[in-house]
């Protein structure tokens, strides 16, 4: 029996599960919370838990007879939901400096530290400047030691990638000589073959900031699995819902990208096996919710959205709300209401279960009632940065060396008193340090639905809020609980009217905000009732779902499903999918000839179908290379042709504007091979 681990890292939990991969049947699972210092002190008490939990029931697997390990992870979906990240600089080859500081770009471009540098291409790839070497070496001698990672996007980088692939070879020369490691480095080109620059610049910056999480993630994930024996190869899951090897991952890590979304969306589809339904996945720092219309996922060839960030990565099209179970409660300024998220806490309960000093604070805390906006929040060390800090952030630093603080206590002890909470937020965006506070997991203990860790804290966080509120704590976690269950309807609406075209911002938008109230009850005796109803059930997976869903079925008069094992959804998923390679080759019209746009040339030819065969027997075997290096056993491509027209204004006739080649290389993951797996087919 071919047995396959399956493993999700998230920012609260990492889950395990063992997969016989013929049958797809889960013989174990088990969870162990997300360690953020030191991952492998996850993954190992996650797979030493599975590997138990499977000699309990009868069906022992040696982890050296393990055939295949996937692993998908939101650790990354969660650092862009929340801001945080890495330092990078962006290098824009090509770019307009005046244009895009006079039309207020630079905000959209994640980072502050842009560089311009001439060089670049035209829209019909030919160079229109030399590259300045000069500049990309001195940009990066001058930031080597300040930022963990590079981007760089050439104007028309997609139609001509030269100039960003020797920049590359110059950033990684240079940081390698200057600090004796090359530093990561991402290129627009690798992401995408559209057009936008800005959006382009953008999501390039922003998976560079990622690389060393996911590198890390991926070099600990390796290293503990050896340490336990396991010797099947490591599969990572792309933000498609495919699987790639974990080689191919460590050299294009931005391809993981909603990698734990698309799990969640493949192991729902497989374990309530409903063709038609909208997917929720309930985890500790986000919400993704994605629809399965005949069984398959949408997908989302313009770029996913996640958070206030509009990616170009093609991934399967999930809507990533910052609402979890680990998600900060706070009441928000100037008012009695409460506010759930997007920002990540430790729950107090769960701080105290390993600090029991945290509870003493509280206590101390509530006695005093003193600047209560600041009551029940404390700060803990988390990743050590590679880019120096500067003297208040090493002196701030200096008191988490030991044990976790209240904001209270660090506003005393530093010099900067009250600001010490600006440089605590700072700090936490760089992933640095981390928070604990009130939470929605926090509420559940209160409540008695949810008892794993210290209740006792866990009330008295309740209690501080409260006084702020004007309520019991009883009251004031009813009310969390009802306000997350609503919350979650509305990010599903706003999902269903997004797909249609018209996203609405409730906060912005008084009348639609209005109308909401009204469907989900809030408003009472009003004039005008209304409601609201899903096109399709709702199937919900992770850990809480049980405590909100029901109530957000309810608001949206859909059925709910959560299926067994709802909450390792994503661990499942993570070994219920294949390998899946593509390719994009654009043939426009250019002086009389027809140019291909290949990945690593472009070359003119004098009619279409001559181009068009070009690119197949360029591409076929490309792609099947690169299916094989991403882990593919067998592969089969397929070739899609749009042709696209326009009116040529006069006559009523139409012009040839560009055909559009689309290659996709399908095949099942490599299985380690054994006599048991030859005939598996590499499917669940």
């Amino acid at each position: 029996m071919p047995v396959a681990l399956g493993i999700d890292t998230g920012g609260t939990y990492t889950d395990a599960v063992l997969v016989d991969h013929l049958t797809g049947t889960v013989i174990a699972s088990s969870k162990s919370l997300t360690t953020r210092d030191d991952l492998a002190i996850g993954i190992t008490g996650a797979i030493e838990g599975v590997f138990a939990e499977a000699a309990a029931v009868g069906q022992a697997v040696a982890p050296d007879a393990l055939d295949l390990v996937g692993l998908s992870t939101t650790l990354a979906t969660n650092a862009i939901v929340e801001d945080r990240g890495t330092p990078v600089c962006l290098l824009l080859i090509g770019y307009d400096r005046d244009l895009i500081q006079r039309g207020g770009f630079e905000r959209d471009l994640v980072t502050r530290d842009i560089v311009y540098v001439a060089g670049g291409h035209d829209g019909q790839g030919d160079e229109v400047a030399p590259l300045d070497e000069d500049a990309v070496c001195r940009a990066v001698r001058e930031r080597c030691h300040r930022v963990e990672a590079v981007a760089i996007s050439g104007y028309f980088g997609v139609r001509n990638p030269a100039h960003e692939v020797r920049a590359r070879q110059l950033v990684e020369a240079v940081s390698h000589e200057v600090a004796g490691e090359a530093l990561p480095v991402t290129c627009g080109h690798e992401l995408t073959s559209r057009l936008d620059s800005v959006r382009r610049a953008a999501t390039v910056a922003l998976n560079a900031r990622l690389i060393p999480l996911l590198r890390e993630l991926i070099t600990t994930m390796r290293r503990t699995l050896t340490a336990q024996g396991v010797r099947a190869p490591l599969m990572i899951v792309k933000g498609d819902g495919s699987l790639v090897q974990a080689d191919w991952a460590m050299r294009r890590p931005i391809e993981t990208i909603l990698s734990g979304p698309a799990a969640s969306v493949v192991g729902a589809w497989h374990l309530a096996g409903q063709r038609d339904s909208w997917v929720v996945d309930v985890g500790g720092t986000t919400t993704d919710i994605a629809v399965l219309r005949g069984g398959l996922p949408r997908l989302s060839p313009e770029g996913a959205r996640v958070g206030r960030w509009r990616t170009m990565i093609e991934t399967v099209d999930v809507h990533t709300a910052g609402l979890g179970g680990d998600s900060h409660v706070r009441v928000a300024p100037g008012t009695r209401e409460l506010t759930i998220g997007p920002r990540r806490s430790v729950p107090l309960c769960q701080l105290a279960s390993v600090h029991p000093g945290v509870v003493e604070e509280l206590q101390r805390q509530l006695a005093a009632r003193e600047h209560l906006p600041l009551t029940g929040q404390f700060a803990l060390a988390q990743r050590r940065s590679r880019a120096a800090l500067d003297a208040r952030g090493q002196e701030l630093m200096a008191h988490l060396d030991t044990a976790p603080r209240s904001l209270l206590h660090l506003t005393r002890v530093v010099p900067s008193g009250l600001l010490a909470v600006h440089q605590v937020e700072e700090l936490e965006a760089r992933q640095v340090l981390t928070r604990a506070a009130f939470t929605p997991t926090d509420a559940l203990h209160v409540l008695g639905r949810f008892e794993h860790w210290n209740v006792a804290a866990a009330r008295l966080g309740a209690e501080l809020l409260a006084a702020q509120v004007g309520v019991t704590a009883q009251t004031l976690c009813e009310r969390v609980v009802a306000l997350f269950s609503r919350r979650l309807a509305a990010e599903v609406a706003a999902k269903a009217l997004a797909d249609e075209g018209c996203p609405p911002t409730w906060e912005t938008e008084p009348g639609a905000a209005a109308l909401l109230a009204r469907a989900f009850g809030t408003v009472p005796g009003t004039a005008l009732a209304c409601s609201l109803q899903l096109d399709a059930a709702i199937v919900a997976v992770g850990a809480p779902v049980g405590a909100y869903a029901p109530a957000a079925a309810q608001h949206l008069h859909t059925e709910l499903a959560i299926p067994p094992h709802a909450g390792v959804a994503n661990a499942i998923g993570s070994v219920a999918t294949g390998v899946v390679q593509r390719l994009r080759v654009l043939i426009r019209p250019s002086d009389l000839v027809f140019r291909a746009y290949l990945p690593d040339e472009v070359v003119d030819f004098a009619d279409l179908e001559a181009a068009t065969e070009h690119a197949r027997q360029v591409a076929v075997p490309l792609l099947q290379d690169q299916a094989r290096q991403a882990g593919a056993d067998q592969t089969e491509v397929q070739m899609t042709r749009t042709d696209r027209t326009a009116p040529d204004g006069y006559g009523g006739g139409e012009i040839y504007v560009e055909s559009e080649l689309v290659f996709t290389a399908v095949g099942g993951p490599g299985l380690r091979p054994t006599e048991a797996t030859a005939d598996a087919g590499g499917r669940v």
